[in-house]
């Protein structure tokens, strides 16, 4: 391959803007313990790639540039392939599976270039994260960690399920929990207001619990409380992230981003809208989105009103038992699920009491067993003790494109860690990172790939303030990605999810190769992270 000369390496970083360093004149006693060299180099900011060769010692990036002179124990030809930090995973349920041995590794996850992952989503997780930080490294893990503070366990920590505003006494009690998480090292917020018992809460609740959260530089992310006409709307739910940016001065994440069924398709054009003019008034606003037109969530958070799971998930059932409140259910169960599409956009993804209806439509469960929709719904509620799982047809492409277009979405998966072949899961849990660079990038050219890698490495790294990681240049961590983008591909399928993704060479976690020329090692290096820099790892 023909390099740049020095001079002209040198000024094309400068054109391009670009952050990556050029130690150029490397001196010869210099050595690395790995060089990666000759690859297409993307440097985190979106700027175009240049040839450059990547030095790696101990946990960091040491240079930059063309290193020919440069010793180094082991040298990497990635002539033809593409070098980019490691993914970052904004939004991911992965967190149960890690602390796991079985799954700590997170081979389905390394599989996608990640080297980060952003844990406890939409209000939903673990409260005490001093606990959780020592469940994830009893056993090491393979990835790096980023912790959320969950607002709807906060608020179930203190109210239990409650339908009711938040009293100063309670506001007081979660002020605390999310003080000590804060405190413990996480990154921000996160809440689920379309979920029990976050769904009970009035904005000014997270605005408070904000606040609290902005004292440590952390931000708002939340799973809204609307994304379709559910009950304040799209825009209303929306509009209630920027507000509680503004009064709480943090910035704000509409996370996986969409317009959900058809009563608001085409909705993009005005989520836009929004933020941009947020923007314009000074107000830090960003999304993260998933490149599937298919959500995942529970049977009863899609068809089930709110109030009737006040109480929990015991109380729902026996309201769903009593023939009376079952009749006064019955047309917001219907009104729900026109809002999804109906029957045949609803897949059954877990279902314990029968596996074998797991990847079956929901119109089709219902015509074998002689039930409508309705019926088939609560049957299955009651047999499953609330817990069913469901895949949801649900979006349009045209929206998905244009919000992927903007330069303040970040990729995420919204996927979890589960054991190959158990239930049938969304396929985002094994090629959200593949699918966004060789499907919208590659192939159909949505945005460009440097773009795409800019939308999982700087871009979050910058929203989340992680200070040393996301971009590739001297003195970063040496989070590296190296695949191959002509084979670069998400295997699984809506109905045959259970597929690692392919095209990933390469994979340096925190300076260790996790995955070396296409197989994965036994290197469990992935440390839990800590907004002020104090990573941990196993034995610390």
């Amino acid at each position: 391959m023909k390099r740049f000369t020095l001079k002209g390496l040198s000024l094309l970083l400068i054109g391009a803007g670009a952050l990556v360093s050029a130690p150029i004149h490397a001196s010869a006693q210099e050595k690395a313990e790995i060089i990666i060299e000759n690859g297409f180099v993307h440097d985190g900011t979106g700027a175009p790639w240049i040839v450059a060769d990547v030095a790696i010692s101990g946990d960091r990036i040491v240079a930059v540039g063309n290193l020919d002179d440069m010793g180094a124990a082991r040298r990497i030809d990635a002539e033809g392939l593409h070098v980019a930090p490691g993914f970052i995973d904004v939004h991911t349920h992965a967190g149960e599976g890690l602390a796991t041995k079985e799954l700590s590794h997170g081979e389905p996850l390394l599989a996608q270039g990640l080297t980060t992952v952003m844990i406890n989503p939409d209000g939903g997780g673990a409260v005490d994260l001093a606990a959780q930080r020592e469940a994830l490294l009893k056993d090491g893990i393979g990835v790096n960690v980023g912790l959320m503070v969950p607002h709807g366990s906060v608020r179930r920590e203190v109210m239990g399920d409650e339908d009711r505003p938040a009293d100063e006494d309670d506001l007081n009690a979660m002020r605390e929990l999310v003080r000590k998480g804060m405190e413990e090292g996480a990154f921000g917020l996160s809440s689920g207001l379309f979920y029990a018992p976050g769904s009970f809460a009035e904005i000014a609740e997270v605005v408070e619990l904000g606040k609290v959260t902005g004292e440590f530089g952390g931000l708002y992310t939340s799973h809204i409380r609307d994304e379709s006409d559910y009950s304040i709307g799209l825009i209303g739910a929306v509009d209630e992230v920027i507000h509680v940016a503004r009064e709480a001065r943090i910035p704000g994440i509409v996370t996986h981003v969409k317009a959900l069924g058809p009563r608001v398709w085409g909705f993009s054009e005005a989520v836009i809208q929004r933020i941009e003019r947020a923007r314009a008034e000074g107000v830090e606003m960003w999304v993260d989105q998933y490149p599937y037109d298919a959500s995942a969530t529970r049977l009863s958070s899609a068809l089930i009103p709110r109030k009737a799971m006040a109480g929990g998930t015991e109380a729902m059932l026996k309201r769903l038992t009593d023939e009376a409140e079952l009749e006064a259910l019955r047309p917001q169960i219907a009104e729900n699920l026109d809002r999804r599409g109906g029957a045949d956009r609803i897949q059954i993804r877990t279902f314990a009491p029968d596996t074998d209806l797991e990847g079956k439509r929901l119109s089709d469960i219902a015509k074998a067993r002689g039930l409508d929709a309705i019926d088939t719904t609560v049957a299955m509620l009651r047999e499953a003790e609330g817990d069913v799982g469901i895949v949801s047809y649900n979006m349009l492409e045209s929206d998905i494109a244009r919000f992927m277009q903007q330069p303040w979405r970040m990729t995420s998966s919204d996927g979890g860690l589960v054991k190959m072949g158990e239930g049938v899961p969304h396929p985002r849990s094994y090629g959200s990172f593949p699918r966004m660079i060789a499907h919208y990038a590659r192939d159909r050219k949505v945005v460009p790939v440097s773009k795409a890698i800019h939308s999982m490495t700087g871009l979050p790294a910058t929203v989340y303030r992680m200070k040393d990681r996301g971009f590739l240049r001297e003195g970063m961590v040496a989070d590296v990605v190296v695949f191959n983008l002509a084979q670069m591909k998400d295997v699984g399928t809506f109905t045959d999810p259970h597929h690692l993704a392919e095209g990933v060479d390469y994979l340096i976690v925190n300076g260790r190769l996790s995955i070396d020329d296409g197989a994965f090692t036994n290197a469990m290096s992935g440390r839990v992270l800590d907004r002020n820099g104090a990573d941990k790892k196993r034995g610390e």
